[in-house]
């Protein structure tokens, strides 16, 4: 068919078959790396121990990127008062996770980590009692002055029930970071950062997942960092 003898309209109809033949042919590659990835297998929610506890009615989870003075232990401490003194709520009816990732983890590592990787010194967090670069947690077993309440250290917080997930991912990050300083190899740095989460603190496989996983259980969510 000749396009100069040919009318407007069919002009028209034949530029727009060819153009949208030609989009068609240049996406089919792009769709074609555009696939989705094979699904991974995953054990269900319900399955993982750090989410078992969330049994409770009403369930708020904390995001904590940095340690912020404390605060996402302290408003994770405030909601179960105070949801449990305005509703009359019996114990277990209110859950509360602290999710450490990023620059928060530090609030569920041992002295131990503290002062040997230099922790203080390392994320500029001054010990309360000492006014130097921290070489202890100061967020677990808070002595009166550490952080502004005492009773939403992270020791209490876990004997009362509140979940404290710790990112994997931060830790092997964080851990690699500070090897170099402290003399010592990455992958030692990392395990012993991994065997020095407080008792009662569960590591899973990234922070981010874990805001996620407690979303789909019903929490709600604050951003605590």
């Amino acid at each position: 068919m000749s396009l100069e003898n040919s009318s407007p309209s069919a002009r028209r109809s034949f530029l727009g078959t060819l153009a949208g033949g030609a989009v068609a042919l240049g996406a089919a590659p792009l769709l074609a790396s555009c696939a989705a990835p094979a699904p991974v297998a995953t054990a269900p929610a319900d399955e993982e121990p750090w989410i078992k506890p969330l049994t409770g009615k009403h369930k708020q989870i904390f995001d904590a990127p940095a340690v912020n003075g404390g605060f996402p232990l302290i408003f994770a401490y405030m909601y179960l008062e105070t949801m449990t003194k305005a509703y009359n709520l019996k114990a277990g009816e209110a859950n509360a996770v602290v999710v450490a990732r990023h620059f928060g983890i530090p609030m569920a590592l041992s002295d131990s980590v503290w002062a040997k990787y230099k922790l203080g010194e390392m994320l500029k967090l001054t010990d309360p009692a000492t006014k130097k670069p921290s070489v202890r947690n100061y967020f677990y077993k808070s002595n009166a002055g550490d952080i502004m309440m005492p009773d939403a250290s992270a020791d209490k917080l876990i004997a009362r029930g509140v979940v404290i997930a710790v990112c994997n991912i931060a830790i092997q990050k964080l851990s690699e970071m500070a090897s170099k300083g402290a003399g010592v190899k990455p992958e030692d740095a990392l395990k012993e950062w991994t065997a020095g989460v407080i008792p009662g603190a569960f590591v899973v496989p990234s922070g981010v997942l874990a805001i996620g996983r407690a979303q789909e259980k019903g929490c709600t969510y604050c951003f605590a960092g």
